[in-house]
């Protein structure tokens, strides 16, 4: 053994071939820490000075090669300054340099995932041979950064500026035969047979057979494109990506000028320049952003599996409704894997729920994403029903049917009677209130809410709502079911309009305030749509539907009435008794009629001014910074009002709820984060600037104590 590290082992093999293997001992996975960074330059000097070497074998003896980064130990290099995080990253490319350098030939084995350093690793050899199934790329720009070991550089010497554009900007992961394709990697093999075959392909190097040589020297030189073909290829994707990414993401760009500007220089001159610009995304707020999203994601996971433990997987789901809701969550199950009954009362409300599923499957079959034959599978998962005796053996069924607290009552009873103790019956609303609810059961502990996000196959969260006589085990099947429907469920204990809900309308009242002030809808559609918003409050609202909007905007009211009702007429409300309820039928705040695809494409309808001028009380000059403050105060209070009252257990849960639920801007990292980036005493400033304008502007007790204490929501450089 010429090495034996706690994450990097090397020896030399009876053949001369230095093997290196990637195995944390006392660790599940290959993950890039201080573990793994402190071997790495003990096992590029146990490689250097072995002088009986003929070539070297990197491999891997976990399940997969190398996840890539830690990022909850980068997370703490990025918070201090550009200077020092550039002397931390450099002298690990000297590294793969001298890896990159040696004078005898270097392979990598890929089994399973090879991700951002850990691909990074793979492209300092001069050969890649990846298993069959394994999984390679670069996802950097999707935390806010670019590649720092050398991807920039290496990849588009190795596959071509156009290949490594698309790999870096889009942060995908690429099966081992999409990167054969590129030649970023040189063959796919049986990953039974990866040891073998990489030992007799190293074995055609030493013998000359492989021109090891050139390909070391094709790493180090400037790009082979002309000073024509360079522009082209770097402009045309510069505006291309740019209008993909927009301004508020700038590491796609960044890494495209990286590449564009080392086009001409040499390996060590152009891995300066990454590092220069790998440093300051890697300082910026985004960034911050963006991975705290990323740990966000992996914190839900994490709670999601403590929730299930012990938890048998749902083998037969139900949905009792099958309107658009209906049909979406019976699509959805089947074509995840777990078939689902869809009853209702009539063949004509089944047939609705079914031609929903067809459409989405459909959808899937002209794009080429499943086959006829698949399609045929899912729908025949889904099993249409008029009679409740079909629902034996079914361990979740969700009630979706109309959104109505006193027909619900109705329902759930009857519904409970048809099925065994144990059943988990879960109501899909938005609004009503879980325990209320189930004050019409003999089972409560068996009943929970599953809120589903419209629509349910884009939309990725899942409230799972936790009444007070819910048991434990409901909620664990609930999420069960969540995960297998390949969504992400957050637990939200029981109250009217649950987590998002609750916080989305204190963000509708401040944008009916403003309208009462005379403010154009159209502006703060657009201020708000500029501060990271997919879409402005009046868009929103067209499309969830303004009766939809009108009739939980009431409940809310009743729950909350000193903050959520709203002292005048509100113009969602005239637009409400006019029958312009958006989108759905062509009218709202917006006109709307199908583009070429079918598509609702909104355009401005002078007709709604007499609606706006209806809900007008008064003329205020307002800033774009004051229209931000009055639309995002609410939601900020609110949620930390949620996180105080325990509707959810901590700050991550809230943000995550916003990105997902709501499509709140992932560059902000949620409304708690974005409060840390204001704040807390600046917040109070700003609350005792609007009070006046009612109390939903009102700071929390526990924001004020935060605030004396110069305390945050998340660890930070704020």
């Amino acid at each position: 053994m010429l090495f034996d590290g706690k994450a990097i082992q090397v020896e030399l093999d009876k053949n001369n071939v230095v093997k290196v293997t990637f195995d944390i001992k006392e660790g599940s996975a290959n993950v890039i820490g201080a573990l793994m960074i402190n071997d790495f330059e003990k096992m590029v000097e146990a490689v250097e000075n072995c002088n009986e070497k003929k070539g070297v074998i990197f491999r891997s003896n976990k399940e997969h090669f190398i996840f890539g980064a830690d990022i909850t130990e980068f997370l703490g290099n990025f918070a201090h300054p550009k200077e020092q995080v550039k002397e931390w990253i450099f002298p690990i490319n000297k590294l793969l340099n001298r890896i990159e350098d040696l004078d005898v030939p270097t392979v990598t084995l890929i089994n399973g995932f090879a991700l951002g350093g850990g691909f990074e690793t793979c492209l300092m050899t001069d050969y890649r041979l990846a298993a069959k199934g394994a999984k390679v790329g670069l996802p950097e720009t999707k935390l806010g950064i670019m590649p720092g070991w050398g991807g920039s550089v290496r990849l588009p010497r190795l596959c071509g500026a156009d290949h490594a554009i698309e790999w870096i900007t889009s942060g995908k992961q690429w099966k081992a035969e999409d990167a054969f394709k590129i030649h970023a990697v040189d063959a796919v093999v049986d990953p039974a047979k990866l040891d073998e075959l990489g030992d007799a392909f190293m074995q055609r190097c030493i013998e000359g057979k492989m021109d090891w040589k050139s390909r070391k020297e094709e790493k180090k030189a400037p790009l082979t494109l002309s000073k024509v073909e360079q522009t082209m290829t770097f402009m045309t994707s510069k505006g291309f990506v740019a209008g993909m990414a927009g301004p508020n993401y700038p590491a796609p760009v960044t890494a495209i000028e990286v590449m564009e500007k080392s086009a001409n220089m040499t390996r060590d001159e152009a891995l300066a320049v990454e590092c220069e610009a790998f440093a300051t995304l890697a300082t910026s707020d985004v960034a911050e952003n963006l991975i705290q999203v990323f740990l966000g994601d992996q914190y839900l996971k994490k709670v999601s599996k403590k929730a299930t433990k012990g938890s048998e997987k749902i083998k037969k789901a139900a949905v009792l409704g099958a309107g658009i809701m209906g049909g979406g969550i019976a699509y959805q199950s089947a074509s995840t894997g777990t078939p689902i009954l869809m009853k209702d009362i009539n063949d004509d409300a089944l047939m609705l729920g079914l031609n929903e599923a067809k459409k989405l499957l459909n959808k899937q079959l002209e794009r080429k994403k499943i086959t006829a034959d698949q399609m045929g599978q899912v729908l025949n998962s889904i099993d249409p029903t008029l009679h409740y005796e079909d629902f034996a053996g079914t361990q979740v069924i969700v009630e979706a049917i109309v959104e109505n607290k006193d027909i619900k009552k109705k329902v759930l009873p009857e519904l409970e009677s048809k099925v065994p103790a144990g059943t988990v019956i879960a109501s899909n609303t938005s609004t009503i209130n879980i325990s209320d609810l189930a004050t019409s059961l003999k089972r409560p502990e068996d009943f929970c809410g599953m809120h589903f996000f419209n629509p349910v196959h884009r939309m990725p969260l899942v409230e799972v709502i936790r009444g007070e006589k819910t048991s434990d085990e409901a909620v664990a099947k609930t999420v069960q079911y969540a995960l297998q429907m390949k969504k992400t469920p957050i637990v939200v204990n029981d109250c009217p309009g649950f987590l998002v809900n609750r916080v989305l309308f204190p963000y509708f009242n401040g944008f009916a305030r403003l309208l009462e002030d005379g403010v154009d809808y159209k502006r703060i559609d657009k201020v708000m749509e500029k501060f990271g918003w997919p879409m402005g409050p009046a868009y929103l609202m067209d499309v969830v539907g303004i009766d939809t909007g009108v009739h939980a905007a009431q409940i809310m009211a009743d729950a909350f009435p000193d903050r959520m009702k709203m002292p005048n007429k509100t113009v969602a409300e005239y637009l409400f008794e006019a029958k312009r309820y958006g989108q759905k039928n062509g009218v709202g705040f917006y006109s709307y009629a199908p583009d070429r695809k079918g598509k609702p494409k909104k355009s401005v309808d002078a007709s709604v001014e007499e609606f706006i001028s209806k809900g007008k009380q008064r003329e205020v000059q307002v800033s774009d910074e004051e229209i931000v403050e009055r639309m995002m105060l609410p939601m900020i209070f609110e949620c930390a009002r949620c996180l105080e009252e325990n509707i959810v257990g901590t700050p991550q849960e809230v943000d995550m709820g916003l990105i997902l639920g709501l499509g709140f801007p992932p560059f902000r990292a949620g409304a708690l984060k974005y409060a840390d980036s204001i704040g807390l005493k600046k917040l109070e400033e700003l609350s005792a600037k609007y009070i006046e304008l009612g109390q939903m502007y009102a700071i929390t007790d526990g924001m004020k104590s935060m605030a004396a204490e110069s305390k945050t929501y998340y660890q930070g450089k704020k």
